[in-house]
């Protein structure tokens, strides 16, 4: 059994900067804080908010070394980092339908949304059997159920699953040949 004390880091003299190690260990109960601060309401999560300013922390110590006033340094960060967060929230926008179908419907847009509904159709009136009608069936606008494709179609509501499988990967490969042709 040891009797060496444990090592013991004497605190640097006044006004000498703090180790990474002990610079990290202070402010990270302060980020913390802060970030839950920046975050409440603003649509960021506060976890991200500390991921980015712990790098801006890294990325300053490796170019100029730890602040000289680390909790006003991160405060400051932690509000920059907040207002750039909070302006790309602003100027990203989800995308809830398709490309085609998104903003403005100009002719271009709806030309091409046309032809790649056509080719489609085309494609899956080309595939072998009962593909084309299960096919058409599941496209519908009308929506039918499993029960009412089986009932058209005249098979088990059990068989649609796989044959609907089988049905799409020869669709698949159909679509990837004419790519690769075309």
């Amino acid at each position: 059994m040891r009797t060496d004390p444990l090592p013991t880091h004497d605190p640097p003299p006044a006004g000498a900067p703090l180790p990474e190690r002990d610079l990290i260990a202070l402010l990270g109960p302060l980020l913390a804080a802060e970030a839950a601060a920046e975050t409440t309401g603003g649509g960021t999560e506060a976890g991200d908010l500390e991921q980015a300013v712990w790098l801006r922390l890294l990325e300053r110590l490796r170019r100029d070394g730890p602040p000289a006033d680390p909790p006003l340094w991160l405060r400051r960060a932690v509000r920059a980092e907040a207002r750039r967060f909070r302006r790309t929230v602003r100027r990203e926008t989800a995308l809830t339908c398709e490309p085609a179908d998104a903003g403005r419907h100009d002719p271009e847009r709806l030309a091409l949304a046309a032809a790649h509904r056509r080719a489609l159709r085309d494609a899956v009136r080309r595939l072998p059997g009962r593909c084309p009608g299960l096919l058409a069936a599941l496209l519908s606008p009308r929506d039918p159920t499993y029960r009412e494709i089986a009932g058209e179609l005249g098979i088990s509501q059990g068989s649609l699953g796989p044959e609907r499988s089988r049905c799409l990967g020869c669709l698949r490969r159909l679509l990837a040949a004419e790519v690769a042709t075309g």
